[in-house]
């Protein structure tokens, strides 16, 4: 049976997740898509037909989420958050980094447009169990090296987390660092989230809420928590 918990009055919570058409493991992928949108056309689309011509209209999402893009956590399946619902940026274990123009510029500007232009109430950041990208970063070389060309820096953004965990947690088993880790990485990140200066300023005028949450799919459980 799913639960939530929270650490705070429950923000966001687990609701049913969604029927999906079963996947034919034999069908084509151009056909696999065509008979997915098919399924949503039916079963979405025409039977929210007052929602659909709400959102041609534009959006006005009271969440942003930030999520991680490994395929079995999808936050609007996990969530339940309907079209128009959330502004959704998925990456490598969910991470947000510091605010840098240059650098991370991508992730600045889907923060900035939230913020500014889209006026979200409150930007959420899950982690989830099981994560590759966690996983990796608990496992970059100490001495600068590395063996990709854009993961292992990506995932230093958490290295702080990392740390804590290694210096905190170091009699723990690995299997539960790495859940530790997947959950203070989240941390850093709602962290990071305020070295944006919009964010910080609408956070402190109280129109913005960060919210962390994590998400073990292994026994489909969810805990949130107010920055």
């Amino acid at each position: 049976m799913c639960r939530s918990t929270s650490r705070e009055p429950a923000t966001l919570k687990v609701q049913n997740v969604c029927e999906r058409p079963e996947r034919d493991t034999e069908m084509e992928p151009v056909e696999r898509m065509k008979s997915g949108f098919d399924h949503f056309k039916k079963e979405v689309y025409e039977k929210k037909s007052d929602l659909f011509n709400q959102l041609k209209d534009g959006q006005s999402p009271k969440f942003m989420v930030f999520a991680c893009s490994d395929s079995r956590v999808c936050p609007t399946v996990v969530l339940n958050f309907q079209p128009g619902e959330a502004f959704v940026v998925r990456n490598i274990a969910s991470m947000v980094p510091p605010y840098d123009k240059t650098k991370y510029s991508g992730s600045g500007a889907a923060i900035e447009y939230a913020v500014n232009h889209l006026k979200v109430e409150n930007i959420a950041v899950i982690g989830h169990s099981r994560c590759g990208g966690i996983k990796g970063l608990m496992s970059v070389k100490d001495d600068g090296s590395t063996s990709s060309d854009f993961i292992e820096d990506w995932v230093k953004i958490s290295i702080s987390a990392r740390e804590k965990v290694k210096s905190e947690h170091s009699a723990m088993p690995p299997e539960i660092q790495y859940t530790m880790l997947e959950k203070e990485a989240v941390n850093v990140s709602l962290q990071n989230l305020q070295s944006y200066p919009f964010v910080k300023e609408a956070v402190e005028k109280k129109q913005l809420k960060l919210i962390g949450g994590y998400y073990d799919f292994v026994n489909c459980s969810f805990e949130s928590w107010e920055n």
